[in-house]
């Protein structure tokens, strides 16, 4: 029986999905999390909250499965999580991608539409709609211009909410969110990839660290500051669509001087550039966000700094790696 506010949260083990239900479980909510995986399984990410939520196993894709749910719970707000985010995928998997981000994500809100139509739902975008943009910084006036298949989708997904939100008055928006980080991040993602190598080396298990490109740029925030913007956006009084940034770029480089340098190394001396990592036609340009609207409207504003976050997963990645020592 539901004690106060109830939220589903689709995609609940990822990152974003697991930071997103720590916030809600805190806020006093009921939360029902949508897994792909079975629930008995171990699911790191969720271990500080796995027993005052409860979980659903549902692929999102499976339609009728996910309507069932949403007409079984009844939530008071929805949390879309779910996605093929990792770049290289949407790529070699372009029919996943379309799967996962646009026909499943109609299905869940059509059934948002019909089971549940006084719910507030948030999708989870991305910066990548904006592809290649003629300025910088972007903002919720920035024109779409994907150029590859992850932000298509997204892009889909975004103009979908619109057009629900127009027509059937639905509580219906996007966070297009830019590039976000944690130590709960992929280590196939760049940021967690050269945080657990510098620990890694720091700890004698590796050597060196191989990357493409040191002077890619990114707008990177701390992922449990942004699902605080996605709860901000579903309490506001009215439904819009709001760009989620720190509004700083900051290099690879960057990232690798930090990372080596928070545990006393040379990073020069353990890290080896392989050109064939570059990503060639079709990568997304050096993309910053303008969020003065989510600063204005939800009085929103990141709490970590690019410093700071990169520190941050450094420690996380040391400790985990320690006591994996034999």
């Amino acid at each position: 029986m539901k004690g106060g506010r109830s939220a589903l949260v689709v995609g609940a083990a990822g990152q974003d999905g697991s930071y997103m239900c720590e916030l809600l479980v805190a806020k006093g909510y009921d939360v029902v999390g949508l897994v792909r995986r079975d629930p008995a399984a171990e699911l790191p990410n969720l271990a500080s909250v796995r027993e005052r939520i409860t979980l659903v196993q549902a692929d999102i894709a499976d339609v009728e499965r996910v309507a069932a749910t949403v007409a079984d719970q009844r939530p008071d707000e929805v949390y879309n999580f779910a996605s093929v985010s990792f770049g290289p995928d949407a790529w070699s998997h372009p029919l996943e991608t379309a799967r996962v981000g646009a026909v499943a994500f109609a299905g869940l809100i059509q059934a948002v539409r019909e089971h549940a139509p006084t719910a507030r739902l948030f999708q989870s975008s991305s910066a990548w709609v904006f592809g290649a943009p003629a300025a910088a910084p972007q903002s919720e006036a920035t024109p779409y211009a994907p150029v590859e298949p992850y932000g298509a989708v997204k892009a889909y997904a975004d103009h979908l909410i619109r057009s629900y939100r127009g027509r059937d008055d639905l509580f219906a928006c996007s966070g297009i969110f830019f590039n976000h980080e944690s130590p709960r991040r992929s280590e196939r993602f760049a940021t967690r990839k050269i945080t657990r190598a510098a620990a890694a080396i720091s700890l004698g298990r590796e050597t060196e660290l191989v990357l493409g490109d040191l002077d890619a740029q990114r707008d990177w925030g701390y992922a449990p500051d942004f699902v605080r913007a996605a709860w901000s956006m579903l309490q506001a009084d009215v439904p819009r669509d709001y760009v989620i940034a720190t509004g700083e770029l900051h290099s690879v480089r960057e990232l690798v001087e930090i990372a080596f340098a928070a545990l006393g190394l040379d990073w020069e001396r353990h890290v080896r550039i392989d050109p064939a990592l570059r990503r060639g036609a079709g990568a997304v340009a050096n993309l910053v966000g303008d969020a003065s609207a989510a600063r204005r409207d939800l009085g929103w504003d990141p709490t970590v700094t690019f410093d700071g976050l990169v520190r941050l997963m450094v420690a996380a990645d040391v400790e985990a790696l320690s006591e994996a020592l034999p």
